[in-house]
């Protein structure tokens, strides 16, 4: 696998859990990345557990000169740090600033819109490259349906069923989902003929039939995810639906339910998941199914290996792009063994 030797990476909210993952995932790529965040005490707690040589810059949101700082001489920021609906702005500007490209884990989908709307323009005539939702929740769909599409130019539908074991939520996913919750009003929100619509239907349920070994599961149906702005933001379809495993659906929903916990020596929970996505024209579907561990582990090769692709040059456009059209989406996807384990059926 090719790597990254000494290029530096500024990881902002490196001591999250997502964002212990990210940098771990980095060193092991042979990047240097740099410890940054708002709580310069955790910052360094993180660095001294890390290992020697991991530099730490202390940086605040509400401080731009700090996130200058943060930024200043690396070659990419990725943000680990929610809710994104506060910190993806300011650190996109500081981006630009540096001139450098910008990376986040975004799941939230007012906060990914609000980076395609607001920056496309802006990003694009400075020649940077910046990617929302590089994560679990709106990059790896977004990669599985534009590999799923293939030659397609169009598609009458997608949807996108995720199958979890489990669903253990960190306090970050708490905090996003009720400054979600609160942006629109408490209704739900799905993408329906090309666009998203704000609705208070109540959830409905159904029988998914998922491959082998999952097979037929219960899934809450638009259970909508990030994945309604990264498929449509550059993908012809104008139906785009997500559904979610019910057991998960409920652990996220109960209050009680406990953060992930490790159960491996990296850091990983015993959660598993199987994604299946399935693009429609006619009477015509095609799929892509990835297979993998721990949803929030699995967002650290995904927010890796595409700042090792923007930093080699291997991008499809500039400015605001979501991960299937800035990378080679199958290519992307079979690069992420032994992470995700990725199928492509016609």
């Amino acid at each position: 696998m090719e790597t990254g030797p000494g290029r530096t990476v500024t990881v902002f909210g490196a001591y999250g859990h997502t964002g212990r993952f990210v940098v771990a995932q980095l060193r092991e790529r042979g990047f240097v990345p740099v410890l940054s965040g708002r709580d310069a005490g955790k910052l360094r707690a993180l660095a001294a557990a890390s290992g020697p040589g991991l530099e730490v810059r202390p940086a605040s949101v509400d401080d731009p000169a700090s996130l200058d700082r943060a930024l200043d001489g690396v070659d990419a920021v990725i943000n680990c740090a929610g809710p994104f609906a506060v910190t993806a702005a300011p650190v996109i500007e500081a981006a630009l600033r540096a001139g450098i490209p910008y990376v986040d884990v975004a799941a939230e989908i007012e906060a990914n819109l609000d980076t395609f709307t607001h920056f496309a323009d802006r990003a694009r005539a400075a020649g940077v490259v910046v990617v929302p939702a590089m994560a679990f929740y709106g990059g790896l769909g977004d990669l599985l349906a534009t590999a799923a599409m293939g030659d397609w130019t169009a598609a009458d539908e997608a949807n996108i069923a995720y199958g979890l074991s489990s669903w253990h939520p960190t306090p970050g996913t708490r905090t996003a989902g009720a400054v979600s919750g609160e942006r629109r009003g408490g209704r739900r929100v799905r993408y329906t003929r090309g666009r998203l619509e704000y609705h208070d239907d109540a959830p409905t349920l159904l029988k998914w039939p998922f491959p082998d070994p999952m097979g037929t599961r219960e899934v809450v149906a638009e259970f909508t995810m990030a994945d309604v702005v990264t498929l449509p933001s550059h993908l012809a379809v104008p139906e785009v639906r997500t559904h979610m495993a019910s057991e998960a659906a409920r652990d996220l929903s109960a209050p009680d339910t406990p953060a992930p916990t490790a159960a491996d020596e990296n850091g990983r929970s015993d959660q598993t998941f199987l994604v299946e996505t399935v693009v429609r024209s006619g009477d015509t579907e095609r799929r892509a199914v990835a297979r993998g561990r721990d949803i929030y582990a699995v967002t650290a090769p995904l927010a890796v290996e595409a700042v090792h692709r923007i930093l080699t040059g291997r991008t499809h456009t500039l400015g605001v792009a979501s991960a299937g059209e800035a990378f080679d989406a199958p290519d992307f996807l079979r690069a992420l063994s032994p992470h995700i384990f990725f199928e492509l059926s016609p």
